[in-house]
């Protein structure tokens, strides 16, 4: 039945190979397309862009509306809002209103230097979200993913410079984090969400606002990971202070294993519940169902690098 099966599935296969873009395309289009201007510019309107292009593939030199390299996606993502930035990193890490690690918000730019030949020269951007998530355009995964700042030593290493170019308001208007939990992305997508913003906890000192980037000496404060064999987790929730011990106990009486990070935040102690790790989205996801109906109905998945 099986033997049967293949010679069926063979051209759905080559059909679904050849709808991939390569991430490095011989021939790049280097003609740069201006995004249509759909929305004001407010952090909701960036938060409905953002759920709405994760997965999207990363295409070196393209910036949308469908595939983008790093700078295509915020460049996009500004411009869908009449918010005219360059399109390269390195220029646009220039120009903004410059901001301290520790008082990054959402719709702020965070900009790296991956380069081994020059640690200065920016060469990644991504968009923050809060507690330490980013959205960018990877050249690793080659699509559009989440990925968390905290958690990520390479990217703490690499950051250079922060820059903001959303005007500023008296509301805020971020999204709350169930909004993130509900985030619909494409199907063969990773899910990791953000939660509410919040400040970065114990960062190096305010960089001076000039126009030119420099490297932050000191790096974000590493939270180490106490188990390597997987990145992906099940967020049960955020508390103030430690979560009910009855709580710990049934995640362990269903044979779940569990790790806290813990950061402060206006004086207190804010603690994340992860269960996990995992080492792949498709393992995760195939116990968040049981998570959701044994342990807390609102759990999603985390990818944490």
């Amino acid at each position: 039945m099986f033997m049967k099966t293949i010679p069926y599935l063979l051209p759905l296969i080559i059909i679904l190979i050849g709808c991939t873009p390569k991430p490095y395309p011989k021939n790049p289009d280097y003609s740069i397309k201006k995004p249509t201007v759909k929305f004001k510019p407010s952090k909701k309107n960036l938060d409905k862009m953002v759920k709405q292009l994760q997965g999207s593939p990363y295409v070196w030199a393209e910036e949308g509306p469908n595939r983008f390299d790093c700078s295509g996606f915020t460049y996009y993502l500004y411009g869908s809002m009449g918010i005219e930035i360059p399109r390269v990193a390195r220029h646009q890490a220039k120009i903004g209103k410059r901001v301290s690690p520790k008082n990054l918000q959402y719709g702020d730019l965070i900009f790296f230097a991956t380069s081994k030949k020059n640690p200065r020269k920016i060469t990644h951007v991504g968009m923050y979200l809060g507690n330490g998530w980013f959205t960018h355009a990877s050249t690793i995964k080659h699509k559009v993913i989440y990925t968390n700042l905290f958690q990520s030593n390479y990217y703490k290493r690499k950051l250079r410079v922060c820059r903001r170019y959303l005007p500023e308001t008296r509301s805020a208007n971020v999204p709350s984090a169930s909004t993130w939990e509900k985030a619909k992305t494409q199907p063969h997508t990773p899910q990791p969400k953000t939660l509410t913003v919040s400040t970065i906890p114990n960062q190096p000192k305010s960089v001076p606002n000039t126009k030119k980037a420099i490297v932050i000496k000191a790096p974000i404060e590493q939270i180490e990971q106490t188990n390597k064999s997987g990145n992906f987790y099940l967020q049960v929730g955020s508390f103030i202070g430690k979560p009910k011990p009855a709580l710990l106990h049934k995640i362990k009486q269903y044979g779940f294993h569990y790790k806290m990070i813990d950061f402060p935040k206006d004086g207190k102690t804010i603690s994340k519940l992860l269960i996990g790790p995992y080492k792949t989205n498709s393992q995760a996801k195939s116990v968040l169902k049981k998570i959701r109906k044994t342990i807390h109905k609102h759990a999603f998945i985390a990818e944490i690098r």
